[in-house]
């Protein structure tokens, strides 16, 4: 056993120069994927009104295709941005992302959707923008700067659900995805002027990813993220078109998703402290599982009203937002200092391939069997992860005083 103390300043308090790193750097991604999930929500939905959208499988590609090229492209993103610079290869994947973005909104059928969602994932940015915030705070401190970060996707997604279909009334589907190339344009904005230029380029040490790749504990959470967010986009595959056949049109998608979201995220809240302040990790990350599981099992099995939607939504979306909080932070504790960053860079690859296999596949199940295969297909998918889950090692306690024990 073997022990490692911070300072009590250091542990406990960011410099101003951090709290404005962190934030302005966590406003950029959640600038981005508020543009990335007002999509999700509405898409198929308007799908249904273009040339090639009355197939399901095209539909699940369109949605997919941007987290299979973001995949490709995150670890050399980074790379890049060891070179020239951060700010430079984030502005530069922004500005894609926009043009992307814009490709998608003058789109007249699918293939130019699907086109346009590629170019969008090109500009795989959040890669060099978790090293940047690495680069600018410090190893005591740089757990609460991804805690801020993730905070701020959070919201994002929070605002996105609820506010897409909305917008899809006032602006149409174009119009949101122009919406999205402003708030790419605006992050850019943020990254030149607001972000701190450090002083002189951090050296950090190299970061094998075969040592990476061999840590059983974050290969279970690779797994993990790749089947939440498989899930995740596969049920908005599905959900969209069910509220509409129970009767809610998509303008008022809104008054489910509000309540369920806000809900979810006040409950999620003890949840984590109980896992992060008393050491209980485990058993709360298999009950999120457990939840999500339910959730998914549930939509399978039952009539698709609205109430009982919202009540099975409500059910997945608390397991799904407590690992949202949860799994990064565990990343960061389970690798070592000097592999943080490798450690992350397989997260989020695996966190995009289980968007773009989500998609596709949600897309093709329906396509060929119909809602509750969909469904059922996913609570397999999670119920696997639960196995693989259940042998998970009681993660790295913090102990009195700041300071972190584990086994070495």
């Amino acid at each position: 056993m073997s022990q490692t103390t911070f300072t009590p300043q250091a542990a406990s308090r960011m410099s101003p120069q951090e709290v404005r790193s962190s934030a302005s750097l966590a406003a950029v991604i959640g600038l981005r994927m508020l543009g990335l999930f007002m999509i999700i929500p509405v898409f198929t939905i308007y799908a249904r009104t273009v040339p090639g959208g009355e197939n399901a499988t095209t539909v699940g590609i369109a949605i997919g295709i941007y987290g299979f090229v973001q995949a490709l492209f995150y670890i050399p993103y980074g790379s890049l941005s060891d070179f020239l610079g951060r700010k430079v290869v984030i502005a530069i994947g922004l500005a894609i992302f926009a043009v992307g973005s814009v490709v998608a909104a003058l789109a007249h059928d699918m293939n130019g959707l699907i086109v346009g969602r590629a170019i969008q994932g090109l500009g795989a940015v959040s890669s060099a923008v978790i090293a940047f915030v690495a680069d600018l705070t410090s190893e005591a401190n740089r757990t609460k700067a991804m805690a801020m970060v993730g905070g701020f996707i959070g919201i994002s997604y929070a605002i996105a659900i609820v506010s897409a279909p909305v917008l899809f009334g006032w602006i149409g589907m174009s119009g949101i995805f122009m919406l999205i190339a402003a708030l790419a344009v605006l992050a850019i904005a943020v990254v030149i002027w607001i972000v701190p230029t450090p002083d002189a380029r951090p050296v950090h040490r190299k970061a094998p990813f075969s040592t990476v790749l061999r840590n059983v504990e974050l290969l279970r959470l690779n797994v993990g993220v790749f089947a939440l967010h498989a899930t995740q986009i596969a049920l908005f595959v599905v959900i969209p078109r069910a509220l509409v056949a129970a009767g809610l049109p998509v303008a008022h998608h809104w008054q489910m998703y509000l309540p369920v979201m806000g809900l979810t995220f006040v409950l999620m809240v003890p949840a984590v402290i109980v896992a992060e302040k008393y050491g209980k990790m485990k058993p709360v990350l298999l009950g999120a599982i457990a939840l999500l599981l339910l959730g998914q099992v549930l939509l399978a099995a039952e009539p698709h009203t609205l109430w009982l939607v919202a009540t099975f939504l409500f059910i997945y979306f608390l397991g799904f937002n407590i690992l949202e909080a949860c799994q990064p932070s565990l990343v960061s504790k389970l690798a070592p200092g000097e592999r943080k960053g490798a450690a992350m860079g397989v997260y989020n690859t695996t966190q995009s391939l289980g968007y773009a296999v989500g998609g596709a596949g949600g897309g093709w199940v329906l396509a060929h069997w119909n809602a509750n295969a969909v469904f059922g297909a996913c609570s397999v998918l999670v119920f696997v992860w639960l196995i693989i889950a259940a042998g998970m090692a009681p993660p790295p306690q913090r102990g009195h005083g700041g300071a972190t024990t584990g086994q070495h």
